[in-house]
């Protein structure tokens, strides 16, 4: 491949060695990507035969088996060698003409394939065998001298699981089973599923242990409610506290109410008492509050005491706070009962 890049000019050569390196890297896990990438490399370089090749693999790997057949002829002819006679009997089995594959498994080419070359067209014949409904040709298609051997080769895995499947289609299942085995002696690379269709011939079924982890975690853990429940409840409890408090509030205003009630009442209560006591006890207090006022007119023990006589007198509360449902009453000497 590289003499034949080496062809173009460096900086193409570079632009298609990449695109073709894209292929081989997504042909097996990504089959789509591959394909365009070879597409691509097709328009900068579609008269290199490694570039045709490639395509043609590309093509083959998704299916498009028509244009994989074009492009591995256009390599035939472009290199004269017979490498690609199986892939190209192949694609004639993916485009419904099996018959014309197993005319190409009779041709004088493959005479000229390698020994790896003559497992694949032979793995290819059986397929169209089974293809026309011909299982039991399937199975003496594939018995060869490489089918016996010991000796493990590349294709020796692929040769003896696709006779342990022609094996199970009529009916010999215990055969079938042993051969499953015999390649899975022989994938060392798992180029295969022997190792599931044996557990499956086995009765053995696998379990994903991450998921099974999983299930048990979500099993063991309490059924808890929906944070929309819980935030509903949180909001009701707080509703129902807030209430609470409220009627609280209410109940100490009632509270508050009362007491006041009952201050003014008590403040008022002398002025409704004995008419006959009243009278004297506003006598002496006036005296009093006389005499001190004289004595210390003009000071501040005047204010003072005339303060002291104020609270002394029941009549009248110390301060408006006292008694919500009166005024207060005027700073200054008290009334005397002449001026009543």
């Amino acid at each position: 491949m590289r003499q034949e890049l080496m062809s173009l000019p460096k900086t193409l050569a570079e632009d298609v060695a990449r695109n073709l390196v894209m292929v081989a890297r997504l042909l097996d896990e990504e089959p789509e990507q591959a394909y365009a990438y070879s597409r691509v490399a097709l328009r900068l370089a579609s008269r290199v035969a490694a570039v045709r090749e490639a395509a043609g693999f590309a093509s083959y790997a998704s299916e498009r088996y028509a244009e994989a057949l074009a492009e591995f002829r256009a390599t035939r002819r472009m290199t004269g060698t017979v490498d690609l006679w199986p892939v190209m009997a192949d694609c004639e089995r993916g485009l419904g003409r099996p018959e014309r594959a197993l005319e190409m498994a009779g041709a004088p080419e493959v005479h000229k394939l390698d020994k790896a070359g003559q497992v694949e067209m032979r793995l290819v014949a059986a397929g169209a065998r089974q293809d026309m409904g011909q299982d039991e040709a399937a199975v003496v298609t594939l018995q060869s001298s490489e089918l016996a051997s010991n000796a493990v080769h590349p294709w020796t895995a692929r040769l003896r699981y696709a006779y342990a499947d022609a094996l199970l289609r009529v009916g010999r299942e215990r055969e079938g089973r042993d051969w499953f085995a015999k390649a899975l002696e022989a994938d060392h690379n798992g180029t295969t599923d022997a190792s599931d269709r044996l557990a499956q011939l086995d009765g053995v079924e696998f379990v994903d242990a991450i998921d099974e982890d999983d299930a048990a975690e979500s099993e063991s853990e309490p059924q808890r409610p929906d944070t929309a429940d819980e935030a509903a409840d949180d909001e009701d409890d707080a509703d129902d506290t807030d209430d609470d408090v409220s009627d609280d509030d209410v109940s100490d205003d009632d509270v508050s109410d009362e007491d006041d009630v009952e201050t003014s009442e008590t403040s008022e209560e002398p002025v409704g008492g004995t008419d006959e006591s009243a009278p004297d006890e506003d006598d002496s207090d006036d005296e009093v509050a006389d005499e001190s006022a004289h004595d210390a007119e003009g000071s501040d023990d005047a204010e003072k005491a005339e303060q002291k006589a104020e609270a002394a007198d029941g009549t009248a509360p110390s301060s408006f706070l006292d008694s919500p449902f009166r005024e207060p009453a005027a700073h200054g000497e008290p009334k005397s009962d002449d001026e009543d």
